[in-house]
């Protein structure tokens, strides 16, 4: 079953499972926390980015990969997600905030590439792995990815103010003044 053609499933799925209450972790559809309706959801659709999101958010807030009434670890959601589709760059973009919050550098650097590997022109993959070579003071990639970001009009300042204030923003002194 392809599961990314079923347009009726997801919405029977995201109507009785992953609703708003649940996707902003206010409560439950089926039981008062959201860690129910979240499993359904990943387990009936594992690469629903919004409940992968979610869950980063879940885990974040209750400071754990091990959340209280799901049924595996925040990381086999992954690798679910990934098994069911390798090439879904959005997936692995997820994963690489997950990781880097839990500062897994080099495990989120290896999945933002990937994803920038399967999309080069995603802006907000090439801004975000700027942002990455950025923190580890890698100037030089990070302003190569800043610029192709920008390029692509990618519309947050931040690397390039950054990389302004570092002294090593090597775009354009017009790319600078116009914002881009």
């Amino acid at each position: 079953m392809d599961r990314f053609n079923q347009e009726k499933n997801l919405w029977l799925v995201e109507m009785a499972h992953f609703t708003s209450d649940v996707e902003n972790l206010i409560r439950g559809n089926t039981d008062t926390t959201p860690a129910h309706d979240l499993a359904y959801t990943l387990t009936a659709w594992p690469n629903h980015h919004r409940a992968l999101t979610t869950l980063v958010k879940y885990s974040i807030r209750e400071k754990s990969t091990h959340l209280p009434h799901m049924k595996f670890p925040v990381e086999c959601y992954f690798d679910r997600a990934i098994r069911m589709n390798s090439k879904d760059a959005r997936v692995r973009s997820i994963y690489s905030a997950f990781l880097s919050h839990r500062g897994r550098n080099k495990e989120a650097f290896e999945q933002l590439g990937a994803a920038t590997n399967l999309e080069p022109d995603n802006a907000t993959f090439l801004y975000n792995l700027g942002l990455m070579y950025f923190k580890q003071k890698n100037y030089d990639k990070a302003s190569q990815y800043a610029e192709k970001a920008y390029a692509l009009d990618y519309p947050l300042p931040g690397l390039r103010n950054k990389l302004i204030q570092a002294g090593k923003w090597h775009g354009s002194p017009a790319a600078r003044d116009s914002g881009k």
